[in-house]
């Protein structure tokens, strides 16, 4: 798959990843469906909410982050 930066056109982006090195994450973010709703102790509620794991893409040129929600986590 050959990628172009939607900021300056450019092809050839590089893979990566966002990195979460919170409590209890699994070194990767994830993409969760639905608005931001807090729990009692302010952290976000996840129960039976869909989970996808971000692809990453960066621009050699500009350095422009592309992000796609691709799989699930």
């Amino acid at each position: 798959m050959n990628l172009h930066c939607t900021h300056c056109g450019e092809e050839g982006l590089e893979p990566g990843f966002i990195m979460d090195s919170g409590e209890d994450s699994n070194g990767f973010a994830r993409w969760v469906e639905g608005a931001l709703e807090r729990g009692i102790f302010g952290g976000a509620k996840l129960m039976r909410r869909p989970k996808w794991e971000i692809e990453a893409y960066r621009c050699r040129y500009c350095h422009h982050l592309e992000l796609f929600a691709d799989r699930r986590a």
